[in-house]
């Protein structure tokens, strides 16, 4: 039985799927499969000072594939170099951070950060299933 997305939303603490994060060493060369081979179009590029990566996102429809490459050493490279290129963490969206996090068990030490498209956003601290989960708001800080 398949029921309306917003049936399952309900009382969910994130809204929806903001973005999947893929770990590459070159956006660029990455980009040649999502864009060239599949059709797909660039939304934003731009790059994040801390932690020290590129964001390339990518318009797959009703989610966002968000590349990230390292161009400095800092978690993403370390993440690569133990793991190669692949699935990063996926994002969920929601109204405000907080909230979520004090609903969260063992959650509320999450640290807040300046995040891409200017929002504020958060990794969880743990990762269920080995998936790393990140909270992005809704709205860029203003």
């Amino acid at each position: 039985m398949t029921l309306p997305k917003q049936d399952l939303l309900d009382g969910a603490l994130v809204d929806f799927v903001d973005h999947i994060a893929v770990a590459v060493h070159d956006a660029d060369q990455a980009l040649h499969h999502y864009v060239k081979a599949l059709g797909l179009r660039v939304l934003a590029d731009e790059r994040a000072e801390d932690p020290g990566v590129r964001l390339v996102y990518v318009d797959a429809g009703n989610v966002m594939i968000q590349l990230v490459e390292p161009f400095r050493e800092g978690t993403v490279a370390a993440f690569l170099r133990e793991r190669g290129e692949g699935l990063h963490h996926i994002c969920f969206n929601v109204e405000r951070i907080e909230p979520v996090l004090q609903s969260l068990p063992g959650q509320q030490d999450a640290r807040i950060f300046a995040g891409g498209r200017g929002r504020r956003a958060c990794f969880l601290l743990e990762e269920p299933n080995g998936v790393r989960i990140e909270l992005t708001e809704r709205h860029p800080v203003r």
